[in-house]
C-alpha cells in the first residue's frame, strides 16, 4: 500500500524515477530495430536535428540543459517580454498590411479590416505598389487616427509620407501625445533590397521630431525581413538586425539624442515561420540581445525591444495555396507566444498576386482566433521555463551575437553590405537549405510532397513588381515551381501532361508504399503517374500496359524481395515495349535493365529535371 503525501495526490509516487541512461538504453533498442546499432550518447545524437548555423535540437531536454536566467517580463534582459504584462491585457497589435495604389479601393479595405478586428494599419505609400502620398488623406477617410495607429512603408518617399500623415493627424484634431505607430524610415532595408546608397538625413530629422513632439510615435524601422527573404538563417537575421540597430544608435546619438531616446525611436521587424519553436526562440533571443546592446551603451533600462513579427514570404507557396493558411497560423502562434508586440499575418494568396477580401479576412481572423478563442495572449511568456525553448533561445542568441560581431569586425553594416559579405553569407546558407529542399529533407506540403495535379489555382490581380538590385528574394518552392511550370506548359501545348508508367509488381501489400512514393515523387514535377499491376510471373503484362499508357518513361514499384525476382524481366519487357528509360523506386542496386533509381534522399530536383528533359518537355 502506498502512503500518499500529506500535501496532496502524487500520481508518480509509486514509480521509480527513471534516469537519463535508462532512457538512452530504450532509445538504443528502438534504433536497433530500425537498423542503427548505436549506443549511449550516439543514440541520442541519431535522433537530433541540425538547424541553421550549427544549432541542434535534441529529442529530449531536461533540467540539465541549463540556460542563463531569463528574468521576469518587463525587466532586463527582457527575454520574457518588454513589458510586465506582455500582451495579456488585450492581445498583440493585429497589424494588417496593405499595398494598393488606388486610394478608393485602399480605403474600402482599411475600413473593412478595422471593423473586423484589425488594430493597426501597415501602409505602402508611393512607388509602383503604394498609394500616392497626395492621396493618403483619401485613403484614410473614416479612419479614426487616434484609435488606429498607422505604420508607414514609404521607401524613398518616406519624408513626404511622414509629413502628410502627421498633417492629417493635426487636421483631424489628434493631440500629438495621442499619435501612435511608426513612420517606418528604413534606408538600410531599402539599401539591402535595392543596392541604393542609404540616405539617413531625413530619418534622423524625423526621429528628432518624434522624440521632441510625439512621445508615442517611432520614426525608424529596423527591418530584418530583407535578410530572411534572401535566404538567411534565424541567427543571421538576428545578427544583422543588431548591426542595423547599433548603426542607428550611432547616427541618432551623434545627432543629439540620448541613448534612451534613440532606443525609443526603433521598432524591430522579424519574420515568423511555420517552425513555431524557432520563431518563439528567435523573438526571445532578439530581446535578450538588444538588452545586451543597450546595457553596453550605458542604458540598460532602455533595452526593451519593440517587435513587429511578419509571417514569412519564403515559406508561402504558389501551389496548393490553401495550405498557407496553416503555415501562417503556426507562424502567428509562434509570434504570439514569442512575445511580439505587433503581428502581421500575410494573406494565403500572397504569392499569387494582390489578395482578395476573403484572403484578408482569413489573415486577420487568424490572430483573432488565437487571441479570443485560444486565449494565447492571456499568459505572459507561456513558453518560459520550457527547457527546450530556454536552451534554443540561448543557442540562437549566441549564434546571432557571433554573426553580429562578424559584421562589426567587417566595418559595420554599411561595409558588410558593400563588400558583399552579407550577400555571400546569406547565399551560402540558402544554398545549403536548397540542397535539403531538393532532396525533400525539408518537405513542402502541396509542392514537393502530396502535389495536387488537378488543382485550379485562384486567380488574383497581379501584384506590382518589387524593387530589386540588391539581395535576392527566395522562396522554398522555387525549384519545384520551375518544374511544375514546364509540365504545365507541356499540358497547354499538347493537351496532356507528361506521364510516367508505374509498374506495380506483385500484390498490393508489396507495391503500395512505393507506388505512393513514386506518384508523389514524379507528381512534384507535374508528371502524371499511370499505374498498372504486374503479376510477378507475367512480366509481359508490363509491356502491353506501358504501350497503352501514353507514358514517356517507366518506373518499377515493389518490395526489395520481389525486385530480386522480377525487376530484370519486367524492365526487359518495358524496354521491348518502347520505354526509353526504366527507373526503380528504391535504393540503388544491381538490377539488369534498370537505368536509374528514385529514393528518399535523392536529389529530386536534379532527377526530375532530367526526366522532363528526356521526355522532351521544354
Amino acid at each position: 500500500m502506498t502512503v500518499l503525501p500529506s500535501d496532496g495526490l502524487s500520481l508518480a509516487a509509486a514509480f521509480p524515477h527513471p534516469s537519463h541512461d535508462q532512457w538512452q538504453h530504450l532509445v538504443e533498442g528502438v534504433l536497433r530495430k530500425s537498423g542503427k546499432d548505436v549506443g549511449g550518447a550516439a543514440a541520442e545524437e541519431a535522433l537530433s536535428t541540425t538547424l541553421e548555423e550549427g544549432v541542434t535540437t535534441r529529442p529530449l531536454y531536461t533540467s540539465r540543459d541549463s540556460a542563463p536566467p531569463s528574468g521576469l517580463p518587463g525587466f532586463a534582459p527582457f527575454t520574457r517580454g518588454g513589458t510586465a504584462a506582455g500582451t495579456a491585457t488585450g492581445g498583440w497589435d493585429v497589424r494588417q498590411r496593405h499595398a494598393l495604389a488606388d486610394p478608393a479601393r485602399l480605403n474600402e479595405a482599411l475600413l473593412a479590416d478595422l471593423e473586423n478586428g484589425v488594430s493597426s494599419l501597415w501602409l505602402t505609400v508611393g512607388g509602383p505598389s503604394g498609394v500616392p502620398v497626395a492621396a493618403l488623406g483619401r485613403a484614410l477617410e473614416g479612419v479614426h487616427l487616434d484609435l488606429a495607429p498607422v505604420a508607414l512603408d514609404a521607401a524613398e518617399e518616406f519624408g513626404a509620407a511622414a509629413a502628410e500623415l502627421l498633417r492629417l493627424h493635426t487636421e483631424r484634431g489628434v493631440a500629438k501625445s495621442a499619435v501612435r505607430g511608426t513612420l517606418g524610415a528604413d534606408p538600410w532595408g531599402r539599401a539591402a533590397r535595392t543596392g541604393a546608397e542609404p540616405d539617413l538625413s531625413e530619418a534622423v530629422h524625423w526621429a528628432r521630431v518624434c522624440d521632441r513632439e510625439y512621445p508615442g510615435l517611432r520614426a525608424v524601422s529596423v527591418d530584418a525581413l530583407p535578410y530572411h527573404e534572401a535566404g538567411g538563417s534565424a541567427a543571421q537575421e538576428l545578427g544583422l538586425s543588431l548591426a542595423t540597430g547599433v548603426t542607428w544608435l550611432r547616427e541618432l546619438t551623434t545627432a543629439g539624442l540620448s541613448v534612451e531616446a534613440a532606443c525609443g525611436q526603433l521598432e524591430f521587424r522579424y519574420a515568423a515561420t511555420a517552425d513555431q519553436f524557432l520563431t518563439i526562440a528567435k523573438l526571445r533571443a532578439a530581446r535578450r540581445l538588444w538588452a545586451r546592446v543597450a546595457e553596453a551603451c550605458g542604458a540598460p533600462g532602455a533595452g526593451a525591444q519593440r517587435q513587429h513579427a511578419v509571417t514569412s514570404t519564403v515559406m508561402m507557396t504558389r501551389r496548393d495555396p490553401w495550405v498557407n493558411m496553416l503555415r501562417t497560423t503556426l507562424a502567428c502562434l509562434g509570434a504570439g507566444v514569442g512575445g511580439a508586440d505587433a503581428v502581421t499575418v500575410l494573406p494565403f494568396d500572397e504569392a499569387l498576386g494582390l489578395p482578395d477580401a476573403f484572403a484578408r479576412r482569413i489573415a486577420r481572423n487568424t490572430s483573432a482566433i488565437l487571441i479570443e478563442e485560444s486565449h494565447l495572449a492571456r499568459v505572459v511568456d507561456p513558453a518560459g521555463g520550457s527547457w527546450y525553448v530556454e536552451r534554443l533561445t540561448d543557442e540562437l542568441a549566441e549564434a546571432g551575437w557571433a554573426f553580429f560581431q562578424e559584421t562589426e569586425r567587417a566595418g559595420g553594416l554599411s561595409a558588410a553590405l558593400a563588400s558583399g559579405l552579407v550577400a555571400e553569407r546569406l547565399a551560402a546558407t540558402w544554398a545549403a537549405r536548397s540542397r535539403d529542399l531538393a532532396r525533400r529533407k525539408e518537405p513542402v506540403t502541396g509542392v514537393s510532397e502530396f502535389p495536387n495535379l488537378t488543382e485550379r489555382l485562384p486567380e488574383r490581380e497581379p501584384a506590382p513588381a518589387v524593387p530589386g538590385g540588391g539581395l535576392p528574394r527566395v522562396r522554398r518552392d522555387e525549384a519545384f515551381e520551375a518544374l511544375r511550370r514546364r509540365a504545365d506548359a507541356h499540358l497547354a501545348a499538347t493537351g496532356s501532361r507528361p506521364r510516367v508508367f508505374l509498374a506495380a509488381i506483385g500484390p498490393a501489400s508489396a507495391h503500395t508504399a512505393r507506388v505512393s512514393f513514386a506518384s508523389n515523387f514524379f507528381g512534384a514535377a507535374g508528371i502524371e503517374p499511370v499505374t498498372a499491376t504486374v503479376p510477378v510471373d507475367s512480366p509481359g503484362v508490363a509491356g502491353s500496359a506501358f504501350a497503352a499508357s501514353g507514358a514517356g518513361l517507366a518506373c518499377l514499384c515493389s518490395s526489395d524481395p520481389l525486385y530480386a525476382e522480377a525487376a530484370a524481366p519486367v524492365a526487359a519487357a518495358l524496354a521491348s515495349a518502347g520505354a526509353p528509360r526504366v527507373y526503380l523506386a528504391g535504393r540503388p542496386g544491381e538490377h539488369a535493365g534498370v537505368d536509374d533509381y528514385v529514393f528518399a534522399g535523392c536529389d529530386a530536383v536534379a532527377v526530375l529535371s532530367s526526366v522532363l528533359d528526356r521526355m522532351g518537355v521544354a
